[in-house]
């Protein structure tokens, strides 16, 4: 696809009057000049005055008023900015006038469109909190490795709106999924546009050698089709070659944990004949599906946390390193026990799994 210049998406009064009573407007006339006769000046000091505070609730009332029509002003410019900037979205679109990465990235649509979808999920429904955020470089490549979790992958969504919402220098989380995912009629191509790519070493070292953030989950579908009752236990990391990725591309590693998410599909069994006869990992089955049929896939409404850790660096290792075995074996070992060891502590933290 050619490339194309992206432009951004643009996003009588009348006051009441207080009326003197019958006895002012008495007074007011007594008042005049030329009379000063000892009963006007009785009547005239017996008559009613304004308080103070009416004088400035009525000049609060004027500003109150004039404030409110700016701020209508203000919000119908903002939506006739939102309505040009839409139109200006969508001609975009039907004319191609975009552009896309090497991996299919569509930057102006995960930022106006999919992440305006995703971000009510993660802030009115599961209410994640990010913490540790700014652990994360502003500039420059990093691999942020976290735990997985589940039963559907949702945590991965939670974790790109964290970073994409939450970064001090607005970084973009590139995610790298599973085969399954590139499969799905529909999801594919939605993951390619979000910024997801195939979980190979060849493209994450490409990501992060071009400076990109890039997640990753070493678990798996081992850790997000465990059963509920290993929840918050890590499964193993494979063979580490997030680590060594990391290594050769010379950038930090950050430690990801996420609490909240065991509980969305409490996994109570693992119907493997069907799952091998759809093709799956696995199939679940929990309290809600497939007994409640579509309903049952509706997560349950708990509270998250996702805590970014404290980086490890590998900027002061040389490129052979990335062959040591013994090394590899470390590092992953001191990742995957800051992001266990960061669980627990988040769980005895934590008051109640929906609240």
């Amino acid at each position: 696809m050619a490339d194309a210049k992206v432009i951004p998406f643009d996003d009588d009064r009348s006051r009441s009057r207080r009326r003197f009573g019958r006895a002012a407007g008495d007074a007011a006339v007594r008042a005049l000049p030329g009379q000063h006769g000892p009963e006007e000046a009785l009547a005239r000091a017996a008559a009613p005055v304004e308080p103070l505070e009416a004088v400035a609730d009525g000049a609060a009332g004027d500003s109150a008023d004039s404030g409110d029509a700016s701020d209508s002003a203000a919000r119908r410019d903002a939506w006739e900015r939102r309505l040009a900037g839409g139109l200006a979205f969508l001609r975009r679109r039907v004319t191609g006038e975009y552009e896309v990465d090497e991996f299919g990235y569509d930057k102006e649509l995960t930022d106006q469109v999919l992440m305006s979808l995703v971000r009510p999920l993660a802030e009115k429904y599961f209410r994640v909190d990010v913490k540790g955020v700014e652990n994360i470089p502003a500039e420059g490549g990093a691999l942020v490795v976290a735990n997985h979790s589940g039963t559907l992958p949702l945590d991965g969504l939670m974790m790109q709106v964290a970073v994409h919402d939450n970064h001090p220098a607005g970084r973009h989380l590139r995610l790298l999924a599973a085969d399954l995912v590139f499969m799905l009629p529909v999801v594919n191509e939605l993951a390619r546009k979000a910024g997801h790519t195939l979980a190979c070493a060849e493209d994450a070292e490409r990501l992060l050698r071009a400076g990109e953030i890039v997640g990753v989950m070493p678990e798996g579908f081992k850790g997000i089709g465990k059963p509920f009752s290993e929840r918050y236990k890590l499964q193993r990391f494979g063979r580490g070659g997030f680590v060594s990725t990391a290594l050769r591309a010379g950038v930090p590693i950050v430690p990801c944990s996420i609490v909240g998410a065991e509980e969305i599909y409490p996994m109570l069994g693992n119907a493997k004949t069907l799952a091998r006869v759809l093709g799956f990992p696995y199939f679940p089955i929990t309290p809600t599906f497939p007994w409640l049929g579509p309903l049952g896939a509706v997560p349950l409404p708990t509270k998250w946390t996702i805590q970014f850790g404290e980086p490890i660096m590998t900027d002061g290792y040389s490129p052979e390193a990335a062959e040591d075995p013994m090394l590899m074996f470390n590092l992953t070992d001191q990742v995957r026990e800051q992001i266990q060891h960061t669980l627990y502590k988040l769980l005895v933290q934590r008051r109640s799994v929906f609240f």
